[in-house]
Order: structure tokens, then C-alpha cells, then sequence
């Protein structure tokens, strides 16, 4: 059985390691099966494509490129990167994350 994911769809992330170091995005898809996770407007790279009804012209189009999980850290309500924790809401008797740093509930 595999962890879950401390990253969800919608998230606000930054880039820790790579190439897009220190960029920032928002979270478009996760693939759980090979943990890595597609941000909005980091990682681009150049994919040659073949004129379609969808791309008429064909050409050279810049498109986001996944990246794994482990090069990224999601973005608190502060606006500083941060890891992730899960604890039991007292007042919802329900699991939920929170930021390590600050301790506020990510939503």
C-alpha cells in the first residue's frame, strides 16, 4: 500500500529542486501511480506537433512537463512554501492538513 499524497489538485506549489527552481503554480493534475503531479506554468517544454484540427498550423508548441512530488512543497496562507501535516479537527471530527510552519489549516 502506498502514503497518500500531502499534494491535492488545486493546490498552490513552488519548486524546490530542478530547473524551475523557485517558480510557483497551481496544481492541474496528480498522477498517484508514478507521484508526480502537473503544475500550471512550470517545466515547460518544446513538443513538436503535426498539423491537426486542433493545431492547424502544426509547429513547435510549449506545454507543462510533470515533475515529481518530492520537488515541491505546497504554499501556505502566508505565502511561504511549507510541509505538510494531517491531525483530526476537533470541532469537524474530520482528518484535515496543515502547515508545518505556521499550523494554519490548508484547505
Amino acid at each position: 500500500m502506498r502514503r497518500k499524497l500531502n499534494i491535492k489538485k488545486g493546490d498552490t506549489v513552488m519548486v524546490i529542486a530542478g530547473d524551475s527552481k523557485g517558480q510557483q503554480g497551481r496544481v492541474l493534475m496528480v498522477d498517484i501511480e508514478k507521484r508526480k503531479i502537473l503544475v500550471e506554468g512550470v517545466n515547460m517544454v518544446s513538443k513538436h506537433a503535426r498539423p491537426t484540427n486542433k493545431t492547424p498550423k502544426g509547429g513547435i508548441i510549449q506545454k507543462e512537463a510533470p515533475i515529481h512530488i518530492s520537488n515541491l512543497k505546497v504554499i501556505d496562507g502566508s505565502g511561504k512554501p511549507t510541509r505538510i501535516g494531517r491531525k483530526i479537527d476537533v470541532k469537524t471530527n474530520k482528518m484535515v492538513r496543515y502547515s508545518k510552519k505556521s499550523g494554519e489549516v490548508i484547505k
